[in-house]
């Protein structure tokens, strides 16, 4: 096998391993609600530091089809197609758009600011953080908008419903992340794994 193949074969394994965690741990669940809090955005931002944004989202689509097919992955172990084209379904469909943005500056701020100097490894910190606050943002408008379409509700009461009370736990998660993101990359580069 030439080094490209073994790159290859390296990132196929991680995506699905990646998928394979996110399937475990995105069913469990507190319901808020109409919406769910998960460890579903945990996983995503885990996995930009791990795969990026391009290896990320194929996870994520993996993901997304196991669901589809109705296998019981999303939010309090449900799944279906009817899970992703109803009124929650654009916050799932979301994960794509949010883990190319989140992984990509995730990837960036390592690449650029990958010294081990104090006031670099702050920077790339405060850079994942607002990288990764950017993507839950995206991931917020897109899932709200579709929210709207199919509830047929009023953005403030779509807000109030599906975004407010999640911004806490999702500031929570991302501080996670960015504990445990990089000293787990580290160790699978250090393997030969990344």
């Amino acid at each position: 096998m030439n080094e490209k193949t073994i790159i290859n074969t390296r990132q196929l394994t991680l995506c699905a391993v990646m998928a394979a965690v996110m399937c475990v741990i995105a069913p469990i669940s507190i319901p808020v609600g109409p919406i769910s809090i998960t460890g579903g955005t945990l996983i995503l931002y885990l996995t930009a530091y791990l795969l990026g944004g391009i290896w990320g989202a194929a996870a994520t689509l993996v993901y997304l089809l196991v669901g589809f097919v109705g296998l019981p992955v999303f939010s309090n172990f449900m799944g279906g197609a009817s899970r992703l084209i109803g009124p929650t379904g654009g916050y799932l469909v979301g994960y794509i758009p949010m883990m190319l943005l989140a992984g990509f500056l995730v990837e960036l701020t390592l690449r650029r600011f990958g010294g081990t100097g104090k006031k670099e490894q702050a920077i790339a910190i405060a850079l994942q953080f607002l990288g990764m606050a950017l993507a839950t943002a995206v991931l917020y408008a897109f899932g709200t908008a579709w929210y709207c379409v199919q509830a047929g509700v009023a953005l403030e009461k779509a807000l109030a419903v599906c975004v407010f009370p999640f911004i806490p736990f999702d500031l929570i998660k991302m501080t996670v992340a960015l504990l445990v993101g990089v000293p787990v990359r580290r160790r699978l580069e250090q393997a030969g794994l990344l």
